[in-house]
């Protein structure tokens, strides 16, 4: 059946629907991220969760048999039935004002705050944005807005978009090697099941990848351990990020930083063929 704009169901009720989460934040979850990133941490009660380790809680689970094709939670209980195939996560805006902290018992309330369907080059697409925000007993300490884009599936031989060329110089990189077992670890900290990230059969014969695809949120948490590497005092107030182009696991990359003339960081994932994968801009309190 061909998809119309008249044939897709309205789904601006969706706008407005809620969610609330409890967690006590364990220390494993953050023990595990460290370990992950080659880090030698431990993090006992009242240490603060780095810059956007918060993902690693507020997970939500459901039965196996409750998964879509793809892996993920199937649509339509806290996210909206959008009837288009492919989900990734297309960039996100936090705003950081006042640590979480391993022993707590927080709060993430969720909200759809829009739902917008659009035609892009590739075919019909749907952006949704979802509001985060994280507390600790009455303070606010994290508000997030998340983007997700749904897209059709690519059409068969259809060329690639060209993708914009990433910044030559930069004030500090790191080389990053994106191997199964790293995808697999985030995937198994973050209980997505997204199977673009471990399924390689799924990933190149369904949705048409080169390879294994690596999290937009892991690449956003490496820029952010890159900055914390470089400055591990600073506190960062403002972190914004959007995914521009798919990063396999066959392909290393570099992840860089440069200061604005304004004190802003710009942190941006460079491609192996010198794509603009990811870019960012983090302010500092």
């Amino acid at each position: 059946m061909i998809d119309t704009p008249e044939r897709r169901p309205d789904l601006t009720d969706w706008i407005g629907r809620t969610e609330s989460r409890d967690e006590i934040l364990r220390p494993f979850p953050a023990d595990a991220m460290a370990a992950t990133l080659d880090r030698d941490e431990r993090h006992p009660d009242g240490t603060a969760l780095p810059a956007l380790w918060h993902w690693l809680y507020f997970l939500p689970i459901h039965k196996l048999s409750d998964s879509g094709r793809d892996g993920h939670a199937a649509k339509g209980n806290f996210l909206p039935p959008v009837p288009l195939p492919r989900r990734m996560w297309a960039g996100s805006r936090f705003s950081f004002r006042s640590p979480l902290r391993i022993g707590t018992a927080a709060r993430r309330v969720s909200s759809i705050t829009s739902v917008r369907p659009k035609e892009g080059r590739s075919g019909a697409l749907c952006f949704v944005t979802v509001q985060h925000d994280l507390f600790d007993g009455d303070t606010h300490c994290i508000a997030e807005e998340h983007d997700i884009v749904y897209r059709e599936e690519p059409a068969a031989g259809a060329p690639a978009p060209a993708p914009q060329p990433a910044p030559e110089t930069s004030d500090f990189t790191r080389a990053v090697h994106p191997d199964p077992v790293l995808l697999m670890r985030y995937s198994a900290l973050t209980f997505n099941g997204h199977r673009i990230h471990y399924d390689r059969p799924y990933a190149t014969g369904v949705e048409g990848y080169g390879g294994l695809v690596v999290h937009g949120p892991l690449l956003a948490t490496l820029l952010m351990d890159l900055l914390r590497r470089q400055m591990p005092d600073a506190e960062v107030a403002t972190f914004a990020f959007r995914a521009l182009a798919t990063i396999i696991d066959t392909e290393d990359f570099t992840v860089h930083g440069a200061r604005q003339d304004d004190g802003s960081m710009r942190l941006w994932v460079r491609r192996h063929d010198g794509a603009l994968a990811m870019d960012a801009t983090a302010t500092l309190a």
